[in-house]
């Protein structure tokens, strides 16, 4: 246990923070990897195109098992789940890259997601027991650059390697082996920054914590986590028909899709920068409620926008900034909603997108064929309904601990 392990004060939070992030992009990466690089999996395995996207949606789906891994973090630690995490990452990786095939990469890429799950439910509840409420939501969105980063960091390393195979047929599998030698390496650096004193509150999960019966009893748990469903419904509503409604309002397929991906990522990374400024100092709750309503706003202006491709990616781009405002904002506000199942609540907000994502998804099938305009209002009134739950039922309590500052790096 950690408990045993000899104490060593480690690096400054700053240091473990920035560690941690750069692990992320790692994990981030090599998640958001095959979807604009398809074509070249697909011609280097030898399947269609649309399987791949089936066996990405199962992979997905997937997501929804993350309270099964709660335990682990509550039961044996946050540090040791992350280093398990990321050797479980590279193992997959290793795994893909030595036995190529559909089934290592369906394997793999399973095992890659559970890596993730387990880091990030790990990470997030280390931050919230370590870092004071006050200063949470900048430091988390300092972490969760990791995935707008990994579109403009770990994507573009992927196409060089792609690009630089050896040979066409061999170019897919080109980026496993480096990704998992950087897991190892994330892992060593994370364990020797890390401090190795005995655990915190996960403690009290070894004993007599509470289980999923009282956190799913929880009013503020249970009213953050249908907010979580109704907000990535809302945004997965609009992503599986976007690259079809480009193409078949504006006869730009390659075009359109690829500058909407660009404007995608640019407002990922300002939604997760607007959550460092705004957040702490708005307070989390607040500034869920003004991204909420700001997100009310882009989905109902989209179909206005959408009569021409400047407008049209514009209300991407306005949708995605205030969606990833939004989410960023309540990871740190409900990492704070039962701070003694801290990795529980977090994996059950996890699962929560990818509930709202299946059902998004079906939604947005089926509304494809009324046009962008059903699509939208369909979006925003999902956001209606969020935010009378996040109003009602999700409070915000002030941290009980003393605020420690830390000198985390601004931007």
């Amino acid at each position: 246990m950690e408990a045993n392990q000899p104490p060593r004060s480690g690096a400054s939070m700053n240091v473990q923070v920035l560690v941690a992030t750069a692990a992320r992009l790692v994990l981030n990466t090599a998640l958001r990897m095959p979807y604009p690089y398809l074509p070249v999996f697909s011609r280097g395995l030898g399947v269609p195109v649309p399987r791949l996207i089936e066996l990405l949606s199962i992979r997905s789906a997937l997501a929804v098992g993350a309270p099964l891994l709660a335990q682990l973090p509550d039961r044996f630690g946050r540090r040791r789940m992350m280093y398990l995490a990321l050797a479980v990452f590279s193992g997959a990786m290793a795994f893909i890259a030595l036995w190529p095939g559909l089934i290592a990469l369906a394997v793999g890429s399973v095992l890659g997601l559970a890596a993730k799950i387990l880091f990030d439910t790990s990470v997030q509840s280390y931050i919230g027991e370590r870092v004071p409420y006050a200063h949470r939501g900048r430091v988390m969105a300092f972490l969760e650059l990791s995935w707008s980063g990994a579109f403009f960091l770990g994507l573009p390393v992927v196409g060089w390697l792609l690009v630089n195979a050896a040979s066409p047929a061999d170019a897919w599998r080109a980026p496993f082996g480096p990704l998992a030698v950087l897991g190892l390496l994330a892992a060593a650096v994370l364990w020797l920054v890390m401090p190795h004193d005995p655990p915190r509150a996960h403690a009290s999960a070894r004993t007599a914590g509470p289980g999923w019966a009282q956190v799913l009893r929880n009013p503020r748990v249970l009213g953050g986590l249908a907010v979580g469903v109704l907000i990535s419904g809302a945004n997965e509503n609009l992503s599986v028909v976007f690259g079809t409604w480009l193409e078949g309002s504006f006869a730009l397929a390659l075009t359109a899709i690829g500058l909407a991906t660009a404007v995608i990522g640019v407002a990922e990374l300002l939604g997760e920068g607007g959550v460092m400024v705004l957040s702490d100092r708005l307070g989390k709750r607040r500034a869920g409620i003004w991204g909420l309503v700001a997100s009310i706003g882009a989905y109902a202006v989209l179909p206005a926008l959408g009569r021409t491709l400047p407008g049209a990616l514009s209300g991407l781009f306005l949708v995605y900034l205030s969606f990833e405002f939004t989410l960023v904002t309540l990871i740190p506000l409900m990492s704070e909603t039962m701070p003694d199942a801290r990795a529980h609540v977090m994996s059950a907000f996890m699962a929560s997108h990818a509930v709202g994502r299946m059902l998004g998804a079906l939604v947005g099938g089926r509304l494809l064929a009324a046009g962008i305009s059903s699509t939208g209002l369909v979006s925003a009134a999902l956001n209606v309904v969020a935010l009378g739950i996040l109003l009602a039922w999700v409070r915000e309590d002030s941290d009980p601990r003393e605020p420690v500052p830390i000198n985390f790096p601004r931007k």
